[in-house]
């Protein structure tokens, strides 16, 4: 009888165990697809976040587009077109660790709100000296230094925010979207700045940018946040910054990724600052023609943060972060080898489509790996790797291009990344185990069952 009653309930648990598997499955196999895409955006914060970044990163592309073929067209020099891109991020590694640790010290909300409000004021600076044709090359310099100098407290307090937005169960998935708005921008921004160079000048798309801020800003102001920030006010600020530092240098997982990220940042995307050179001495194309380029990376990009936004779980990351960083290299090496500019176009689509899922891989997993009270400085590094890394190699492309041409300059650095990406690869196998404890230990399955994960791996 009691063998009866025990065998009874064994059978009402596994009864119970499957009724539960069967409702975890259930979203997956019935719910829309595209539901599941958006799942972020059923939070208001989110929702005012979203559509504001959108408006507010068109003129963004905008002034990217329209500043690069600025300096283009007032120097024709490759390698100043390098010195303005790295005076525009050098400010990002050195002051980031400074951002991080106000990120995670003061309201992320309020941190933006100010960052966004000084973005909106140097691009009305520029707009105001390039339509009164009093513009120079060192002021350029100048506003692009301010510029990076707010994004490297941007960057970190807006990737932190996002967990603020939306908490843990659709962290992956804001990842997701608020690439797919980067990307999204990137197609509309330099299409439009490409026709209003070419028409009326550089200096109406500074001003749509410094008015598209507003749109972010007052999203920012409507929020209202529930859950707030995790705020490290323990020890000194530079007790702070080398903690960040301690972790993500002892952390071998994050460690590989932001090296990774680092590489790929210093090598290849430098491609982005000679797209002028391509544009007009190489195939020909003009103003319109940089616009076209870089409409179709954007294109590539949001494909590719649009495959992201429909994943659900973390497990495979790692090894398409290597896949993604070895197919940029080699897209990378096929546009250089280009002199047809619709050849050129597509080969751009492949090289935003890797990049982007790289990147915002790269991003899901670090921040399902860190705690709360170090995701800000965490971010910091991470922006150091991603936007810090790149004047150095803005500026080592110029150098080189000036020397040995923009085509060879791109060949170089994409075999650059497919190397690393091969050394990575074969570190996954002994950084899979500790990938798989950080995660479980956040709660960052995003939705995976934990013996799934355990059982299968992350990488």
């Amino acid at each position: 009888m009691a063998e009866e009653s025990q065998h009874t309930e064994h059978g009402s648990l596994h009864s119970v165990l499957e009724e539960e598997k069967q409702e975890f499955a259930r979203p997956a196999s019935h719910a829309s697809k595209l539901a599941l895409a958006v799942r972020a955006l059923r939070h208001r914060n989110f929702q005012l976040f979203f559509a504001g970044q959108l408006i507010s990163l068109i003129g963004t592309w905008m002034q990217t587009v329209a500043q690069a073929w600025l300096v283009y067209r007032m120097t024709g020099s490759a390698f100043l077109l390098g010195a303005v891109g790295f005076a525009s991020q050098i400010p990002v590694f050195i002051m980031a660790p400074v951002g991080g640790i106000v990120a995670d010290r003061h309201n992320r909300q309020r941190v933006v709100i100010g960052t966004q409000t000084a973005s909106m004021i140097l691009a009305g600076i520029l707009a105001a000296l390039t339509l009164t044709h009093r513009v120079q090359v060192w002021q350029i310099m100048v506003l692009a230094s301010g510029l990076g100098v707010v994004n490297a407290f941007d960057i970190p307090a807006r990737q932190a925010f996002l967990i603020d937005m939306v908490g843990r169960e659709d962290l992956m998935n804001a990842i997701a979207l608020n690439s797919s708005m980067f990307n999204g921008a990137r197609i509309i921004g330099p299409a439009i700045a490409g026709i209003l160079v070419a028409s009326i000048g550089e200096g109406w798309c500074f001003f749509a940018n410094s008015v598209s801020y507003i749109a972010v800003i007052a999203g920012l102001l409507l929020m209202r946040i529930t859950h707030p920030a995790n705020l490290a006010m323990q020890g000194s600020p530079l007790e702070n910054v080398l903690e960040g530092f301690a972790y993500a240098r002892n952390t071998a997982p994050i460690r590989a990724i932001l090296l990774l990220l680092g590489l790929v940042s210093f090598v290849g995307m430098p491609y982005t600052v000679l797209m002028p050179i391509f544009a007009d001495q190489i195939l020909h194309g003009g103003a319109r023609g940089l616009g076209i380029l870089m409409c179709a990376t954007g294109v590539g990009a949001l494909l590719g943060a649009a495959s992201l936004a429909a994943r659900v779980g973390v497990r495979g990351l790692g090894r398409l972060i290597a896949m993604c960083a070895c197919g940029f290299g080699l897209s990378l090496m096929l546009f250089s080898f280009s002199r047809i500019f619709w050849l050129s176009t597509l080969f751009l689509l492949p090289v935003g489509f890797f990049m982007m899922v790289q990147m915002a891989s790269s991003n899901t997993l670090v921040q399902s790996m860190v705690p709360d009270r170090l995701r800000g400085r965490i971010m910091s590094v991470y922006s150091m790797m991603f936007m810090g890394m790149a004047p150095f190699g803005a500026l080592s492309a110029g150098a080189v291009a000036h020397r040995l041409g923009a085509p060879w300059t791109v060949a170089l650095g994409g075999v650059a990344c497919m190397a690393g990406a091969m050394l990575f690869w074969t570190h996954l196998p002994a950084i899979r185990s500790k990938t798989r404890e950080l995660v479980l230990a956040q709660g960052m399955t995003a939705g995976s069952p934990a013996e799934e994960i355990t059982s299968r791996g992350l990488s």
